[in-house]
């Protein structure tokens, strides 16, 4: 399950991502070199918390926070738990089950009590419900699915965002379990191999359209049409429509999103899994008790190997399986734009580009970075404001303003301004701008 998208049907071009990211780096070098060597000073001398549960407490005073405010603020989100069932897969079927090829095929979990956590100079002020508990995150998966590949793209595997797909993850895929299939005669003649960006559109499909999710990505992944996910009231668009140009539409779409996870395991050769493990998690400390999973026929024969294609959110089950605690240091060093300590884990490139709005969509960055552009998504936070959103409400809250990172888990939807607001408030004075 997602996030509810924010459609925007109104074409207009597409930027070109280096352009864009150009523009956000080319303030640095007119800063005085002292400047920039005293923000990285900052940034590395900043607490990092180590590894385990040995995480720094700060009393509220200690960071210039009302302990009054701040208790308020945690009852306040404690009192707005999700309506949802607590078994996650009977809310599913009371959802996205409903939509055609809407059946689970991926894991679900019953979920635990509301859970958060507020951070403050990287400091824990704050914690409520199980912050060790493991549950599903849904669409904040989304977040590691293009930290992988901003990964990939500082590595150089990913040379640039704008170049179609096809050309470096176009290759034929064996799915693995499909040979008994393929020796039927009565499928003889039938496609045995996958190949998501081989029609005329999708080889029109860059990179950055599918991070953005504006690929308009047509297809059929893992038994799910494109058509199927939040499909029109309209069924004779289902598989009639015409298709728009890469580029110029919003669809948040989950089918599209597994897509781009396909398309990175190719680029990778390797489990995505390991390479947010080894490339992140364990350098930021997170536990090891995190999970990513895909769906149960998403595996594929990768250099001899049964690999699974991990998906990019629960919607049909699966998805990213996390701590709050583990959830608060991605926040923390998402704050940090990709630095930890003296290790700059993604790349100021990359964070830019993350946080440089869509321009058919300018509150969604890469996915799922959603931006609080005119301050519409929290209006009680600064503009700079970023989350890492799911459904049920899992979301992780960056305020880089306040050096502040919230984490609330299973929190209705429309109270997480309430929350921010109230966490502000606890500042002494309201900030946001």
């Amino acid at each position: 399950m997602s996030p509810s998208p924010h459609h925007a049907p109104r074409a207009r071009r597409s930027h070109s991502w280096l352009a864009v990211v150009a523009l956000a780096l080319a303030v640095a070098p007119l800063l005085p070199a002292a400047a920039q060597r005293t923000r990285q000073t900052s940034a590395a001398q900043a607490y990092v918390p180590p590894p385990g549960d040995a995480w720094a407490r700060r009393a509220p005073a200690q960071v210039g926070m009302d302990s009054a405010r701040l208790a308020a603020a945690v009852a306040f989100a404690i009192a707005r738990e999700s309506a949802a069932p607590r078994d996650l897969e009977q809310a599913h079927y009371r959802t996205f089950g409903r939509e055609p090829f809407g059946q689970a095929v991926g894991p679900f979990a019953t979920r635990g009590d509301p859970t958060g956590i507020v951070l403050r100079h990287g400091y824990v002020v704050a914690e409520w419900g199980d912050v060790r508990r493991v549950d599903m995150t849904f669409s904040v998966t989304k977040s590691f699915l293009s930290t992988v590949v901003g990964v990939a793209m500082d590595q150089g595997l990913i040379p640039d965002l704008d170049r179609p797909v096809h050309e470096l993850a176009g290759a034929p895929i064996a799915v693995v379990g499909q040979e008994a299939r393929a020796r039927s005669a009565e499928r003889f003649g039938e496609a045995t191999l996958l190949q998501p960006f081989a029609s005329a559109h999708n080889r029109t499909v860059t990179w950055d359209h599918l991070l953005r999710q504006t690929s308009d990505w047509e297809g059929t992944l893992w038994g799910k049409p494109d058509w199927a996910d939040r499909p029109d009231r309209d069924p004779a668009q289902w598989l009639g429509r015409t298709r728009r140009a890469p580029g110029s539409s919003y669809e948040y779409n989950d089918v599209r999103v597994n897509a781009l996870a396909l398309a990175a395991l190719q680029v990778w050769r390797r489990p995505l899994p390991q390479v947010l493990r080894e490339a992140i998690m364990d350098p930021i400390g997170a536990s090891p008790t995190w999970r990513w999973y895909g769906y149960d026929d998403s595996w594929v024969l990768l250099d001899g190997l049964a690999v699974q294609s991990v998906s990019g959110g629960g919607h049909w089950g699966g998805g990213m399986f996390i701590s709050a605690r583990d959830m608060a240091r991605f926040g923390l060093l998402t704050l940090r734009r990709g630095r930890w300590g003296n290790r700059q884990l993604l790349s100021e490139r990359w964070v830019a580009h993350a946080l440089t709005p869509t321009p058919v969509q300018p509150d969604y960055g890469v996915m799922n970075w959603f931006l609080n552009t005119d301050r519409k998504l929290l209006p009680s936070a600064p503009a700079s404001t970023f989350m890492h959103l799911g459904n049920g409400t899992n979301a992780i809250i960056v305020d880089p303003e306040n050096d502040l990172v919230v984490v609330a888990r299973w929190i209705q939807r429309d109270a997480l301004d309430g929350l921010m607001q109230q966490v502000i408030g606890a500042l002494g004075t309201s900030v946001a701008r």
